[in-house]
């Protein structure tokens, strides 16, 4: 039987998935880092450019402090950027130098290791994105094959996608991307053999949801078939929408008689940290789910789920919910079979919504659609139907939208915002509104330590103190009492 290696999931995936990328600040992530550092994983999933624009959103904090002190407490463990595509914080296109210069900057502060999943499959992409990595002291690159069910995802599609990519000197390594935790073990054992005919010694890894129920055996059936490491999450950051529990995954894999190679204590005290992190913060944790075969309809990832059905309530339509994932389904045909991913997901969704409580379909097109017509997000899969074009090249907005150019070249950028600024700084003011980064810059230095068992009775404090009309307060439980006045 093999080793299993393990990637950790849960400070960026897991976050992402049950806590809206908002769980997580710079104290959560420094506390618990030197004993993710003990483990033994092959590598921490650790942040994306998304989750670097919400620390400095709706943290006030700076993402490269972040990183810095991750990769300061890790010094053995290599960190994970997910990147998807020429995209960096904004949605707008980013051109190559201003790419080249965010992976640099990455690199410089402390990411070592590159995902890279391009929303189209487009394998030539990927390839292209990883020289600049490589270029950009990136030491890892991985590419991503991201799974999707549609007659055009088959095996062949799959095996052509990582040929190409394993032809590449500067992707070290594969994995199989199911962001809907739609990959079923009797799929694996057609798709996994297909792909590893392809790519000869590169390892391929393997990264899956819970969202209904099929990650785990999935991980298993992938372990027996050369599966070299498999992307999980800890206590309460994992299971439900998020990645398969970790120490049940290590636990089922030694059962059927695989080696992981970690430190089993220092992986519990991860996993309870996680759990008393929830619950001190009143998060949400995963919980195992229950198979919902319309998913292989709608491919909708499990969070977008839930907000399909929020805006749904919202328009008090909620009895719609049946004909918008059947249109969903309809629109991702004539739009030419898009992975149901980030920003494709929320596209579909949005404009499936508006076909069933609109007056006719596509009567109305967002301009996402239109900028996905238009290829701004890369090469589609395949045509888009006529009749669906013919509408998209008549709106209006078409035009104003096909003229759009992106952020623009660099030297322009850097001249417009400040020529003098650090490249840390120069990339989030390119890419966000500047009175955001000023009152990240304003807020100081993060907090650098975290305690869940005191975080309660911190969080009362701060909110009774916001208000003005409290002079004298007084906090009590067993064997501690606190009082303040005035």
């Amino acid at each position: 039987m093999a080793t299993i290696q393990l990637v950790e999931t849960s400070l960026r995936d897991g976050n992402q998935c049950l806590w809206g990328a908002l769980g997580v600040d710079t104290a959560k992530t420094l506390t618990i880092a030197p004993v993710m550092e003990e483990c033994g994983f092959k590598a921490i999933d650790f942040t994306t450019s998304t989750h670097m624009g919400v620390a400095v959103r709706y943290k006030q904090e700076d993402p490269w402090e972040r990183i810095r002190g991750m990769a300061q407490a890790c010094p053995d463990t290599p960190l994970q950027f997910l990147s998807t595509g020429f995209r960096f914080i904004a949605w707008e296109t980013a051109s190559p130098e201003f790419m080249e210069l965010a992976f640099r900057t990455l690199a410089t502060n402390g990411i070592r290791r590159f995902a890279l999943a391009d929303p189209m499959n487009d394998a030539a992409s990927n390839a292209e994105v990883a020289r600049m990595v490589k270029r950009a002291g990136g030491e890892e690159v991985i590419g991503a094959l991201v799974y999707s069910i549609s007659p055009i995802h088959d095996d062949a599609h799959y095996a052509e996608a990582a040929r190409v990519m394993a032809a590449s000197p500067d992707i070290d390594a594969l994995y199989i991307k199911d962001p809907g935790g739609l990959l079923t073990s009797r799929r694996a054992r057609t798709l996994i053999p297909a792909i590893t005919a392809e790519i000869g010694d590169k390892p391929l890894e393997l990264h899956s949801h819970c969202t209904i129920g099929l990650a785990e055996q999935a991980y298993l059936e992938g372990a027996e078939l050369g599966i070299s490491a498999l992307q999980c999450a800890s206590g309460g950051a994992a299971d439900g929408t998020s990645n398969p529990p970790i120490q049940r995954m290590i636990g089922n894999l030694r059962a059927m008689g695989h080696e992981v190679q970690v430190d089993d204590e220092a992986v519990a005290r991860v996993c309870r940290y996680f759990s008393d992190l929830a619950e001190a913060e009143g998060l949400p944790t995963g919980h195992p789910m229950a198979f919902d075969a319309a998913y292989f309809h709608h491919n909708l990832p499990g969070g977008m789920v839930g907000t399909m059905r929020r805006h749904l309530a919202d328009q008090r339509v909620p009895h719609l919910e049946g004909a918008v994932i059947e249109e969903l389904g309809r629109v991702r045909e004539e739009l030419g079979w898009p992975i149901v991913m980030t920003p494709f997901a929320q596209m579909l969704q949005t404009q499936a919504v508006m076909n069933v409580t609109g007056k006719e379909r596509y009567g109305v097109i967002p301009d996402e659609i239109i900028r996905f017509a238009l290829g701004k997000f890369g090469r589609p899969n395949a045509p888009i139907d006529p009749e669906v074009m013919d509408r998209i090249m008549a709106n209006p907005r078409t035009k104003e939208l096909d003229a759009e150019t992106g952020m623009g070249d660099l030297a322009s950028l850097r001249k417009r915002i400040g020529a003098n600024l650090s490249d840390e700084e120069f990339l989030l003011r390119a890419t966000m509104p500047a009175n955001l980064v000023d009152a990240m810059q304003d807020a100081g230095p993060a907090p650098r330590h975290y305690d869940p068992e005191i975080a309660p009775v911190m969080n009362l404090l701060r909110d009774v103190l916001k208000r003005q009309n409290v002079d004298h307060i007084e906090i009590e439980k067993e064997g501690f009492r606190l009082e303040l006045e005035a």
